[in-house]
């Protein structure tokens, strides 16, 4: 190898050592190897001017090359590290987000079933109260409007009364003794046939309370309370 190819490629490695020791240097801050790389870059410079000017811009040009191969090695080493980086965070991101899904969907399970128990609970309230309530009644030849409202209000959980109310109002208007001759509905809650009021006890033709306790069974059963049942009526005249 001649004395100007040795020299050229002297150069040309001082210059990539330094660009890459630059790179390296600087992201893990040592400075110390930034001054060697500076002190290597010198002695090219210096190796540079020995060789004749006729022949520097080879040199010169295979430095750039070796400059750039350096530079490209370690812009693809920085964006390798960024994205093995972004993924790990996109990664843990996910994981979280899994969890509180996870977490979520049982609480909403859980909170579903609490709400089924709590309301199988007031209907099954309600049914007993209606039972234990009818009876609490003294029979009587007969009664107002006011006296069947005031027993339905006993015997009607408060929060169902009005929807309670509403239905026996488009029934029967509150008239115990009401009968529908060309279907055989009778009674508050028009029970069809009236006589399916006798689950509820022998007097349901004379005795308003016992038609009541039947209406709110009825409407618990097949409903879920006597609003679910209101909701019915309201979309189809009838429950």
């Amino acid at each position: 190898m001649s004395r100007i190819s040795v020299r050229g490629f002297a150069v040309a490695s001082a210059t990539a050592v330094t660009t890459v020791g630059a790179v390296v240097g600087v992201a893990s801050g040592n400075t110390e190897s930034s001054n060697d790389m500076e002190a290597t870059a010198a002695d090219g410079a210096t190796l540079l001017a020995d060789i004749p000017a006729g022949q520097q811009a080879e040199v010169q040009t295979d430095s750039l090359a070796h400059q750039a191969q350096a530079q490209a090695v370690a812009a693809d080493s920085a964006a390798l590290k960024t994205a093995e980086q972004s993924a790990r965070q996109q990664a843990a991101k996910d994981a979280v987000a899994k969890k509180e899904a996870a977490e979520k969907k049982i609480a909403d399970e859980k909170a579903a079933k609490a709400r089924e128990a709590e309301e199988k609970a007031s209907r099954s309230e309600a049914r007993s109260q209606a039972t234990a309530d009818s009876g609490d009644f003294a029979p009587q030849s007969s009664y107002s409007v006011a006296e069947v409202q005031a027993m339905a209000r006993q015997m009607v959980p408060g929060d169902q009364f009005q929807c309670f109310s509403n239905i026996v109002d488009h029934e029967s208007t509150w008239n115990y003794k009401a009968s529908n001759p060309s279907s055989g509905a009778y009674g508050l809650v028009q029970a069809l046939p009236g006589s399916k009021m006798a689950s509820a006890g022998a007097d349901w033709q004379t005795n308003p309370a016992t038609q009541i306790k039947w209406g709110l069974n009825y409407m618990n059963d097949r409903y879920g309370s006597p609003c679910g049942a209101w909701d019915f009526w309201q979309a189809n005249n009838w429950y």
